[in-house]
């Protein structure tokens, strides 16, 4: 249903179910997309044999199911080419095919708002003839089409800025006007300083829609004092939107498309009513990709009562971290073993750990690294296996032998959310 006819507080009345209501439906949506995958997606065929999708009612039967993490999927991928038999679709009918860190690939769906990113924008503010400047990448990674689908679902024009090349971002503001931004919180704070350096009006932005980065409370009310409403919202390119943030600014209220359950990590049992695990994700009526019970590798918490919005849902704390050690650079997932990677490079090297922070809002990779002789030409050739490995940019720190505590670790992330 779309937003139309609707009051303007909400995308549409499957926001404001009653949550028994809301159960059920769903449930019947599961049996439905249980079937489906185990008849359309060899690797569910094998995986759920013994299951039969009208006995998945409940949360407790659902938690039966086995996990599909996010860290195991780049192998699944490699040994069932080219979706590890999860997918249900095939090439001719799917638009697009993109591809994340690890190798990862994900087919786009032909339905309108495939990624389910619509609810999450009209939340934000985003309205039906307005246009919106895009700044999440179009190359290679889902980002920027997934909030440009959602976006053209909600009747919007959309400016495919994509990333980088600040002044020509900046110099497009001004001269379009939008009225809304979506891309990471980090790039459109760049953006607004560049356009206060060089005396741009890019007050026609009103409202914003982020994500891939920690959004500070710090910088959020950074915008409002100039004019600009930001949110944000909880989205994979496995699954698409899984919540977002609304006007109560309580928590993350969960996508009406997905089912979520929070878990002790490294296992599928969930956890306690607001306790910390990971986020275990079922997106329902995807027939391309039925992901069921998808690990995708993030801690959060479950929050009590509904939101003060009037959306009847539950919601999530927001991104409280990783299950693993696998962690989000300026929107890009850094793995464990692309560090190995690195020092495998580097022989003179005989421990490693990726240490990530966020001084003044950016973040930023600092690779400590245990040698024996410290060497400038050693330090250039190691930054630049991290930009070859990780796609990103970093810096080294040579640290003496055993320096490094030995606890396994490597990659700590000092971030601090607010």
């Amino acid at each position: 249903m779309s937003a139309a006819g609707e009051a303007m507080e909400h995308y549409d009345s499957l926001e404001t179910r009653d949550p028994e209501v809301r159960a059920r439906e769903q449930y019947a949506q599961l049996q439905r997309q249980i079937a489906y995958a185990k008849a359309h997606a060899p690797a569910f065929a094998q995986a759920l044999a013994h299951v039969d999708p009208q006995s998945i009612t409940t949360p407790r039967a659902l938690a039966q199911l086995p996990v599909i993490r996010k860290s195991a999927l780049a192998d699944l991928q490699k040994q069932s080419r080219p979706f590890g038999g999860l997918a249900g679709t095939r090439w001719g009918a799917m638009r697009r095919v993109f591809a994340s860190p690890g190798a990862i690939y994900e087919p786009e769906g032909e339905r309108s708002d495939y990624w389910r990113l619509a609810r999450a924008l009209f939340a934000a503010g985003f309205r039906e003839g307005e246009l919106v400047h895009n700044c999440f990448a179009y190359h290679l990674t889902p980002a920027g089409s997934m909030l440009e689908t959602g976006l053209h679902a909600l009747g919007c024009t959309v400016f495919p800025g994509g990333t980088g090349q600040t002044e020509q971002q900046v110099a497009a503001i001004g001269d379009l006007r939008p009225a809304g931004y979506v891309g990471t919180p980090s790039f459109l704070r760049i953006i607004l300083e560049r356009a206060d350096a060089l005396g741009v009006d890019v007050s026609s932005l009103t409202k914003a829609l982020v994500s891939a980065e920690p959004f500070p409370a710090a910088l959020r009310d950074a915008w409002i004092a100039r004019g600009i409403q930001g949110y944000q919202v909880y989205a994979t390119a496995d699954v698409g939107a899984i919540a977002y943030e609304t006007p109560a600014r309580a928590g993350l209220v969960v996508d009406e498309g997905v089912i979520v359950e929070i878990v002790r990590p490294g296992t599928g049992e969930p956890v306690q009513a607001g306790d910390v695990g990971e986020v275990v994700v079922t997106p329902l009526a995807n027939a391309d990709y039925p992901l069921i019970r998808f690990g995708t590798g993030d801690l959060s918490a479950m929050l009590p009562g509904e939101s003060a919005c009037g959306r009847t849902n539950v919601r999530i704390k927001g991104w409280l971290g990783r299950a693993d050690q696998t962690t989000k650079v300026k929107g890009m997932f850094v793995h464990p073993g692309q560090v190995d990677a690195i020092v495998k490079r580097h022989p003179e090297v005989r421990r490693a750990r990726l240490v990530v922070d966020n001084p003044e809002g950016s973040d930023r990779m600092i690779l400590h690294v245990e040698v024996c002789n410290v060497d400038s030409q050693l330090a250039d050739a190691i930054v630049a296996s991290i930009r070859d490995v990780t796609k990103l940019r970093g810096d080294v720190l040579f640290r003496s032998i055993d320096e490094l505590p030995n606890d396994g670790k490597v990659i700590d992330d000092l971030r601090k959310l607010e």
